[in-house]
């Protein structure tokens, strides 16, 4: 199955269940405390981040989504922190008060190992999760998308109640279950249970046909359109009311830490059936999702810049073509891991080995290289009423195809010089007999701290000249 990235941007979607808060404390540890045989960290650095269901509303933020989350908070310092990260990173909030205190849950960290955690909760009331349905309610219309993430602290109360509510609304409903009573997620469009939770209800599982048979039976005896259970390593199961499951493997990834990466499943699954995919590949993106943040270090979410990475890095998922905003974000993200982004530009009409020895050439001076492609009007404007001979989709598909190009994006000007000021490569080339500071954006990139070089071409390779041979054989 080939993936590609859609467009979040369009998507709405409504997160109500529980909100937590979670601490970080991190330091190096060397000795251990004389009062106890425990280790002693000398703490340097601290961070709070939105947890429980807030974490699942910034996984969806984080894609791009039009994001609103519901839940209970306390009337505390806690709930203030909270409200303001969400509003920070861009999650709209419609939040519940109680007399109970903002569940909190703190992790010590030491050279990338969690240590012990420490929580404070007290389970919500009846009178918490009346007034959660009330909020749930209102904010519905114009969903298309609902999850209720369910850590079992009481705040969702009646969730037989609210999957009527988003039925009787037309909003789908995905819900990540807790406890051993699946029934209250009867009639949910999706229910994404791991392995351990999915057989605390229906039992273990001698083999894979004794797993598959138990996943069919629970879908429909919950009147569930999928079920979804994920298997740690071995991946995911899709299990739909007509065909076999379908077992989508784990992408082997390096993990640090596997916390949230429930959250990112559902937020991702849910993203993609919002924005219109079908249930394997909205599952095949969760599934990816999921193996990108294992290898993060505590709560964390996963961008669209980083899932069109590794697509691309796999071969699939447009071999990078990019919007100018994507290229700008995926640059920006490149950046920031410390990779330096070599960049450069034509029109590459017809792609001859002078290209391609030209792009690997390119690509060796940095990390990544992106390509940016004169369109079809800005072609015809510079070569000729008979140019372009390839569309510009064609031109950037043969691009994307080449092993040096890690992105490519289109510009309809006559030069590139506005584009590369926006992306800001931490290299910029151009072939030909050009002097550097005479290459378009040329300046914007040496102003910013990078470096614009010429490279050369083959000789005797051109489009031109592969053209005028074609019309003295015709």
């Amino acid at each position: 199955m080939s993936l590609t990235i859609p467009d979040f941007s369009t998507v709405k979607i409504l997160v109500a269940g529980d909100l937590m808060i979670d601490q970080y404390w991190f330091g190096p540890t060397s000795r251990i405390s004389p009062e106890a045989p425990v280790p002693v960290v000398k703490v340097t650095k601290t961070t709070a981040r939105a947890g429980g269901a807030a974490n699942v509303a910034v996984n969806l933020s984080s894609l791009g989504v039009n994001t609103m989350v519901t839940g209970v908070v306390g009337d505390d310092a806690n709930g203030v922190l909270l409200k303001d990260l969400l509003d920070q990173l861009g999650v709209e909030s419609d939040l519940c008060k109680s007399l109970h205190p903002t569940i909190t849950k703190l992790r010590v960290l030491s050279r990338n190992q969690q240590l012990i955690r420490l929580d404070t909760e007290d389970a919500y009331s009846a009178a918490d999760a009346e007034e959660l349905a009330i909020v749930l309610e209102r904010n519905l219309a114009g969903q298309h998308v609902c999850i209720l993430s369910d850590y079992a602290k009481g705040s969702l109360g009646d969730i037989r109640a609210l999957v009527e509510s988003c039925r009787k609304n037309n909003v789908p409903v995905l819900a990540d279950p807790k406890g051993t009573d699946f029934t209250i997620y009867k009639g949910v469009t999706v229910l994404t249970p791991n392995l351990s939770e999915f057989e605390a209800v229906v039992g273990k599982s001698a083999n894979d046909h004794e797993l598959i048979a138990k996943a069919k039976a629970l879908r429909a005896e919950l009147d569930i359109t999928y079920l979804i259970v994920t298997l740690s390593e071995r991946g995911m199961m899709i299990v739909t009311e007509d065909g076999e499951p379908e077992l989508l493997p784990a992408k082997a990834r390096e993990v640090y830490d596997v916390t949230g990466a429930g959250d990112t499943v559902i937020a991702t699954l849910a993203a993609g059936l919002g924005a219109g995919l079908d249930i394997s590949e909205a599952a095949g993106l969760a599934n990816l999702a999921a193996s990108l943040v294992i290898a993060k270090i505590g709560v964390a979410s996963i961008t669209p810049s980083e899932l069109r990475l590794a697509l691309h890095e796999q071969g699939q998922g447009g071999r990078g073509l990019l919007t100018e905003a994507q290229s700008i974000k995926a640059v920006r993200e490149a950046q920031k891991r410390g990779e330096k982004v070599v960049m450069t530009n034509g029109c590459f009409d017809i792609l001859h080995p002078g290209h391609v020895s030209y792009l690997q050439e390119a690509k060796v001076k940095g990390d990544r290289l992106i390509v940016a492609v004169n369109s079809d009007d800005s072609v015809k404007r510079l070569k000729g009423d008979d140019r372009p001979v390839n569309s510009l989709e064609d031109r950037m598909a043969v691009l994307a195809g080449l092993a040096s190009v890690d992105w490519v994006v289109a510009f309809d000007e006559d030069t590139p010089e506005r584009l590369i000021t926006a992306v800001l490569p931490n290299v910029l080339v151009k072939g030909g007999d050009y002097k550097p500071e005479d290459i378009a954006g040329g300046k914007a990139v040496l102003e910013n701290g990078g470096t614009v070089e010429v490279l050369s071409f083959l000789e005797g390779r051109s489009t031109s000249a592969i053209l005028d041979a074609i019309r003295e054989q015709s």
